[in-house]
């Protein structure tokens, strides 16, 4: 049975975190993975205004090959990347162990990933690999996707699951809002960013699990 990990790595523990280097207010969510040949992640999307020379400082990365923009929408802006991950040990570690990448996003204080493998024994051999490649690995959870057991918690973690309370108990989602991205950053001690894509992250989450059965999602 497939079994699905979450989990928070830092941005200086494998390469792609150092290449797209964040300041405090933006965030990455990548968009396409595609194993092919050597490990890419072809299309990511970057939150907030795109920081002066941000396409220099990625261009000028050693793996790096190109990066372009590809559209602006609003507060989110597109890159294509065309980069050789083939030195990066956390990746090789996925893909070697046939893991899937379901989600990614990044802030200046970590990426959060959701991986799928095949069974337990795979997840197993995925750890050990990160473990001998000495990258620190924060485990959130670890389910299987067809009984998240979850319980009221319906696939979301710990952080997710705190975020959107405290958004519902505070009226963020009342009509009109209750209050702002920002007083939900100033609880919970994170960035307004932070909160918007755990937020978002959580509501992805939660209609996977409460509401799509299994069968819908294959």
């Amino acid at each position: 049975m497939s079994v699905i990990v979450e989990l928070r790595i830092p941005p200086d523990d494998f390469e792609l975190g150092q290449i797209l280097k964040l300041n405090e207010t933006s965030a990455i969510e990548l968009e396409t993975l595609v194993p092919s040949g050597d490990v890419t992640v072809p299309l990511f999307w970057v939150y907030e205004p795109v920081e002066n020379g941000f396409l220099d400082t990625v261009q000028r990365y050693p793996t790096v090959n190109s990066v372009a923009e590809v559209d602006v929408f609003g507060d989110r802006t597109l890159f294509r990347l065309d980069w050789d991950a083939s030195q990066d040990h956390f990746f090789q570690c996925i893909f070697d162990h046939e893991g899937e990448i379901r989600s990614a996003t990044g802030t200046s204080e970590g990426w959060d990933f959701e991986i799928r493998f095949s069974d337990r024994e795979a997840l197993s051999q995925w750890q050990t690999c990160c473990e001998d490649a000495h990258i620190s690995l924060e485990i959130i959870r670890i389910y299987n996707p067809t009984d998240p057991g979850a319980g009221p918690w319906y696939g979301l973690s710990e952080p997710q699951r705190d975020a959107l309370m405290l958004a519902v108990r505070m009226g963020y989602y009342d009509i009109p809002r209750g209050c702002t991205t920002e007083e939900l950053a100033d609880e919970l001690g994170i960035s307004d960013q932070a909160v918007t894509e755990r937020l978002r992250r959580a509501i992805g989450a939660f209609t996977r699990h409460a509401l799509l059965t299994p069968e819908a999602e294959a």
